[in-house]
């Protein structure tokens, strides 16, 4: 007779991934149920806050299950997977207690997330004591072997191990009798039971729409493998048709649906949060940054290139990157914050106070194929120019390729929006929430401008400050303001805080 099993079965939760992320979409797996992890192995690739992160598990065992497909957004605090840590129970001493095999699973993970410290007990513990004679087959092992004869069930008990299946299938009317589970030895999983759910909801939706064999000027839809945006296209066009026939148009076209999951989101929540919650209020001036323009021709050209040090024989690139003129306005804008700290400030409702921060963690709006992210230049105030300038540089490239990390997407304590990049002069931006304000800065354009007495052509920038009114007054909005554009057209004045 094969050895009964004791097992332990630890369920891990998707933790805290950095400071006010609240939840995570699941990108891929990077374990199936059945595989071997070790602790602090990475099981899942999430997005969250616009950062793809690796999650490790505390935990070494056996993967029982996992919750949540790829794509599907879990929040903080929900399971991720259960894993099983035990051993066959005829090799254990007679005095060993159950919980020693878990000792090594969480004494040593060292890799420390926030709220999951390695020290604390595992929220939940179930313990598993298999009847059967035989333990289970890996899932792996029965992966793409043909399809398996669904088991017999009169009226014994339904395999099904985690609560939280049932509990889903309850709420949804799923009767778990009439599913064919798809873990070892026919175990129902929780995407058992979420696949039968989605099934029902496409039957249904199909039946309700009318679309399941609908077939338009001789094209049939088949809306379940086209784009979202393919019944538009097929309905503008027969549209069209039918107005080039003088017919009315039975339809302008079909109605398109987009989920607000991931970047966007995240984007939509906060944008929704900063306008509930803040009173804020925007001026704005045009400048004449011809003088900054030249200043920055003069850095530039006295830039060293990148050299080679003789005595590491690494390559310095920071000496061969040119300044930007975001770089030049960062460090405008640091100049001025240190003027009027009142705008590097958060708003505490709660406590009823305004927090005034001394470190200038300056976020700088930046626009990437994974859509809008903030990255934040730390200690901006501690910087030279060629810093925030390489850092800026750094950021950006991290943006593009989508490896910002959460920490370099938070924290920060004021934002510059160079919209400027998009072509156009101003705009009223919202701000990021918790901050207190936002610089924007417009497209630079030959005007008419009288400079000296006469009338002359200049490179005019339009700046606007959009800022919380609980922090401050206008009169503090617009000095800041009127400070920054004064070092747009004459960058000497720097001079006097550096």
């Amino acid at each position: 007779m094969a050895p009964a099993f004791d097992v332990n079965s630890l369920e891990f939760k998707l933790p805290d991934l950095g400071e006010g992320l609240t939840e995570a979409e699941i990108v891929r797996w990077l374990v199936q149920v059945g595989d071997v992890v070790a602790v602090d192995q990475p099981v899942v690739e999430v997005e969250t806050a616009k950062a793809m992160v690796e999650v490790p598990c505390p935990y070494g065992g056996v993967v029982t299950a996992r919750f949540g497909e790829e794509g599907t957004e879990l929040p903080v605090g929900s399971p991720l997977l259960t894993v099983a840590v035990g051993a066959p129970a005829e090799t254990r001493a007679p005095e060993e207690p159950a919980e020693r095999a878990l000792q090594a699973a969480e004494e040593s993970s060292g890799n420390v997330l926030v709220g999951y410290g390695t020290g604390a007990a595992p929220a939940r513990r179930r313990r598993v004591r298999p009847t059967r004679a035989t333990p289970p087959a890996p899932a792996a092992a029965s992966v793409g072997r043909g399809p398996r004869r669904p088991p017999t069930r009169g009226d014994g008990p339904v395999p099904v191990i985690s609560p939280l299946v049932r509990k889903l299938a309850r709420e949804h009317g799923v009767e778990l009798r009439a599913l064919t589970g798809s873990g070892p030895d026919g175990l129902i999983m929780r995407a058992d039971v979420e696949a039968a759910i989605e099934a029902v909801a496409r039957a249904a939706s199909a039946a309700a729409a009318g679309v399941a064999a609908e077939v338009r000027d001789g094209v049939p839809l088949k809306a379940a493998v086209r784009e979202a945006d393919e019944p538009i296209r097929v309905d503008r066009a027969a549209a069209r048709r039918q107005v080039e026939a003088g017919q009315e148009p039975t339809r302008a076209g079909a109605e398109s649906r987009h989920p607000l999951t991931g970047i966007r989101g995240l984007v939509a929540d906060k944008m929704a949060r900063s306008r509930r919650e803040i009173p804020e209020a925007t001026c704005w001036v045009d400048a004449d940054a011809t003088e900054l323009l030249a200043v920055r021709a003069a850095m530039n050209g006295a830039t060293n290139p990148a050299t080679t040090t003789a005595v590491s024989g690494r390559t310095t690139e920071r000496d061969g990157q040119k300044v930007s003129l975001l770089a030049l306005f960062a460090r405008i804008t640091v100049a001025a914050l240190d003027r009027f700290p009142e705008l590097n400030s958060s708003v505490d409702m709660e406590a009823r106070e305004v927090r005034r921060f001394a470190d200038v963690h300056l976020g700088f709006a930046a626009q990437t194929d994974r859509g809008l992210v903030v990255p934040v230049v730390r200690h901006a105030q501690a910087r030279t120019t060629a810093s925030i300038n390489a850092e800026l540089i750094r950021l950006t490239e991290a943006g593009r390729s989508g490896t910002l990390t959460p920490g370099e997407l938070t924290g920060g304590t004021f934002t510059l929006n160079n919209y400027g990049v998009f072509g156009v002069d101003g705009s009223t931006p919202i701000i990021n929430h918790p901050e207190a304000a936002m610089l924007g800065v417009g497209r630079i354009v030959p005007k008419p401008w009288v400079h000296q007495g006469e009338l002359a052509v200049r490179h005019v920038v339009q700046l606007s400050l959009t800022f919380d009114h609980r922090v401050c007054d206008g009169g503090t909005a617009g000095g800041f303001l009127r400070y920054v554009a004064d070092c747009v057209e004459q960058p000497a004045v720097l001079l006097r805080s550096v």
